[in-house]
């Protein structure tokens, strides 16, 4: 099984860079370099799940050709499509509050790159161990609700503002449980800090056959990895969960007057929401980078997991019909949060009666 380093990927380029000596300054250089090595990486994997890979998935489970015009297998369709998107005319609705106009599409795409910074990734990339990261990644992550909601208000628009109002509505109703199936975790590990809840799955649960079964906690606890895995998908507006676009009600809901590059940045904030939500069960439930081989390679098999995730999104998208907003908020109120309830008090039990 793969362990993870100690040392976040900041002080391991400072080390090797020579930045160590320059005290301050020497370290915020190292800790620039690592946020912009991890920020590409999730950028480039945003890029292709985005305009081509989506549709390739979505293609197969419908029986459809998908995009294929552009490069082998329609990759070409990457470029093309962000340099379509980018050329547009940026237009602007009549009446809208251009501040927060402008603000949200950076809010909704910002607040999930910086949810990256306390993900330790395997392979020693990581780029801050802080004491209190799970609490750090829900907050940060939680934020793109204000820009919804910035963008459906700013945008004068009755459909963009339906489409705010229901965002708030499903992150209220689903927050609380992700927050609550979370806090269950840190009940067996006793730390908020992510290389530690990481570090905890790392031993053998059992061994059958000779093949040994690790102590995810998907595997520890399937109850609490279902209840998280639904809220999460509710908190990242896929089917049957995507009510604050909803394009055959509200046309696209809060981003309905957005377009050129700032619909990239609403489009790019999606995706990177759907796999940040994927690197935050990989930890909390997967065992973060573990898999076999050496330790090298946890980076890949952390890769693997968070794709396994947007794969599952994209099933749904195709599979799931989408829940009327009454359905929804019943369901996350008097589901979702009773059940993430029971969950920590039966977690809570278990763990007194096994210390």
């Amino acid at each position: 099984m793969i362990l993870q380093t100690e040392s976040p990927l900041p002080d391991v380029l400072a080390d090797l860079l020579g930045l160590s000596g320059f005290g301050v300054a020497g370290e915020f250089v190292a800790a620039l370099i690592a946020a912009f090595i991890v920020g590409n990486v999730m950028l480039a994997m945003t890029g292709v799940a985005g305009p081509w890979a989506k549709r390739k998935i979505t293609a197969k489970f419908t029986d459809r050709i998908a995009a294929d015009r552009i490069g082998p297998a329609g990759i070409g369709t990457i470029p093309a499509d962000a340099l379509r998107l980018l050329s547009k005319e940026l237009i602007v609705p009549e009446g809208a509050d251009r501040p927060a106009w402008d603000i949200a599409p950076l809010i909704v795409a910002g607040s999930a790159m910086l949810g990256f910074a306390v993900i330790p990734m395997g392979s020693g990339i990581q780029l801050a161990d802080p004491e209190v990261g799970l609490a750090y990644v829900f907050a940060v992550a939680s934020i793109a609700s204000l820009g919804m909601v910035m963008a459906g208000y700013a945008s004068n628009n009755k459909y963009s503002m339906l489409g705010a109002l229901r965002a708030v509505a499903q992150n209220l109703a689903y927050e609380i449980p992700l927050v609550v199936t979370g806090v269950s975790v840190v009940l067996f590990t006793g730390s908020l800090r992510m290389s530690e809840i990481v570090a905890a799955q790392q031993e053998t649960l059992i061994s059958v056959g000779g093949i040994a079964i690790p102590s995810w906690f998907a595997i520890v606890n399937p109850f609490a990895f279902v209840l998280f895995l639904t809220a999460n998908i509710a908190e990242v507006g896929r089917n049957p969960f995507d009510i604050p676009e909803a394009p055959t009600e509200i046309v696209a809901g809060f981003q309905t007057e957005y377009s050129s590059v700032y619909f990239v940045l609403l489009y790019l904030g999606e995706f990177l929401h759907i796999f940040l939500g994927g690197a935050i069960t990989a930890v909390l439930f997967l065992g973060g980078a573990a898999g076999p081989g050496p330790e090298s390679i946890g980076f890949l098999w952390f890769v693997v997991k968070i794709w396994a995730f947007f794969l599952l999104t994209q099933w749904l998208r195709s599979a799931a019909p989408r829940l009327r907003i009454d359905q929804l908020i019943e369901v996350g109120w008097k589901g979702m949060l009773e059940l993430s309830f029971l969950n920590l008090v039966l977690t809570a039990v278990i763990v007194g009666v096994v210390a």
